[in-house]
């Protein structure tokens, strides 16, 4: 069987290097959790942490962090869609905001619950996802301002996850300025400028921020280490939080080219033949899971010479040709994996998920 496991020690080592930065520079941030999917074991060891603050696209996913744990501040990362928002003011704190049509939605069912929802504005910077245009921001904010039940707690902005638009110091001088001409007209200081995700870390140990960006929300680093602008794992971090074991279900000498007339596969694609290769073999092994759990791009063997052929719905076929290990059928072979590839395995009911508890 496949499943996927968690390093609680990598996992904690992430933490503190990514905690210890912070506080030094007295910077507040959130956990982002949506690759968790809502799992619950996982949630706890993220909660374990000791973070204050959660950070989810998913409602039903912040409904079991405030279960699991009533007290931690919960924000929901994406414009509330109309039919969710009483769900919304109930189990999230704090939420993104860009259209004033919602926020004056989620006033009215702040009222009905009795509560002071939070929320961030988003501003636009360039990569065209969400976001306030720039010009359009202080009236945005002045008919926002006067909504009863709604604190305006910060402004922000969202970079690389559209169009890969990379963040800048000129962005982020922007965006500084925005809280700047708030305080100049209504006088009133905002307290957060939330900088931004994982791809905004390189920049902050660099020191290239704005003094007023005291805000983060991280996922990707914190599972993978992974330093974004440059394509690397940052130093003493670990790149595989997260690690995916698959069994071993039929291991034999095969041709490496096909045998018969060749046509499209359930997947739309057709192979294009190496007549070079014909007459030769390889070791090829499948394991126990497909193309229902993840795309073989997002793959990476642990052992580096075992090839990723391809896959069907539920079978993923290797060329173990090169490599010098002795594989076995009812083996487990290790895999790192890339962001998206984790996000299907967390979605799929048919990975069961483990915690590996040894020490490093």
């Amino acid at each position: 069987m496949a499943f996927i496991e968690l390093n609680k020690s990598k996992l904690k080592r992430n933490f503190d290097l990514i905690n210890d930065r912070f506080k030094e520079k007295h910077i507040d941030w959130g956990i982002v959790t949506k690759l968790l999917c809502g799992n619950r074991k996982y949630l706890q060891e993220v909660l374990d942490l000791g973070i204050e603050e959660i950070h989810d696209s998913r409602i039903s996913n912040l409904q079991a962090v405030k279960e699991l744990n009533p007290k931690v501040q919960t924000v929901y990362i994406k414009p509330p869609a109309k039919r969710s928002l009483d769900k919304i003011v109930e189990f999230a704190d704090v939420s993104f905001n860009t259209e004033f049509y919602t926020i004056n939605l989620l006033s009215e069912e702040a009222q009905r619950q009795n509560k002071t929802h939070k929320i961030i504005i988003m501003i636009e910077l360039g990569d065209l996802r969400e976001g306030v245009m720039g010009e359009a921001f202080v009236d945005f904010y002045r008919k926002v301002f006067q909504l009863p039940n709604i604190k305006v707690v910060g402004i922000g902005s969202n970079l690389n996850c559209l169009h890969g638009v990379m963040p800048s110091e000129d962005k982020f001088i922007q965006l500084s300025l925005y809280k700047e001409l708030i305080k100049a007209h209504f006088n009133v200081d905002i307290p957060y400028v939330s900088g931004g995700t994982s791809v905004v870390l390189s920049m902050f140990y660099k020191n290239k921020l704005p003094a007023a960006v005291n805000h983060f929300r991280i996922g990707e680093t914190l599972f993978f280490g992974a330093n974004i602008e440059e394509n690397s794992v940052f130093e003493g971090m670990y790149d595989d939080v997260l690690k995916l074991r698959a069994e071993v279900i039929e291991l034999t000498e095969k041709p490496l080219i096909p045998v018969g007339e060749l046509a499209e596969n359930p997947s739309g694609e057709k192979l294009e033949v190496d007549e070079t290769l014909y007459g030769k073999t390889t070791l090829r092994a499948i394991i126990d899971l497909g193309l229902l759990d993840i795309s073989p791009d997002f793959l990476i063997p642990d052992d580096s010479d075992i090839e990723v052929i391809g896959a069907s719905s539920d079978m993923l076929v290797l060329d173990l040709g090169n490599t010098k290990r002795d594989y076995n059928v009812g083996d487990l072979i290790d895999f790192k994996l890339k962001y998206m590839g984790a996000l299907g395995i967390m979605n799929s009911d048919y990975i069961e998920k483990r915690i590996r508890t040894t020490k490093l």
